[in-house]
């Protein structure tokens, strides 16, 4: 039997939980890439230096763990996102061994259970889908 495109989208994956952190200055945008859900999450304390994205890592934690768990509110049940983190600022020259591993163990330390440092152009949704099934 073959099925239609809407009986496809019926039947999506329940457990696909894939996002997209955009890093800003003292602010993260995050995106649900199967609801098409977004949200900004300001810090209450600045995160970012004048020398780095994420100069204070304690409260960029706070704030993405706390954007994170306001995505999700409401449901039941939600799987360890697979997550894109693209800092957008403070990186013209690439990002060091240390500020990458920042990155990643933010989205990580927030819940994550993968998690791809992304540098360069905004990705659409196929291409966040496609940096994570690398």
């Amino acid at each position: 039997m073959r099925q239609t495109r809407s009986q496809t989208i019926m039947f999506r994956n329940p457990f696909k939980n894939t996002l997209y952190i955009k890093v800003h200055p003292n602010r993260f945008d995050l995106k649900h890439i199967e609801s098409g859900k977004s949200l900004s999450a300001v810090s209450p304390t600045p995160f970012t230096t004048s020398r780095l994205l994420v100069g204070q890592f304690l409260a960029a934690h706070e704030t993405l763990k706390a954007a994170i768990k306001s995505l999700y509110a409401g449901q039941l049940f939600a799987p360890s996102p697979v997550a894109v983190i693209h800092p957008l600022e403070k990186c013209e020259d690439g990002l060091s061994e240390v500020e990458e591993r920042a990155l990643h163990e933010l989205a990580a330390g927030a819940g994550a259970r993968k998690v791809v440092v992304w540098v360069g152009h905004a990705l659409s949704d196929s291409e966040v889908l496609a940096k994570l099934s690398t």
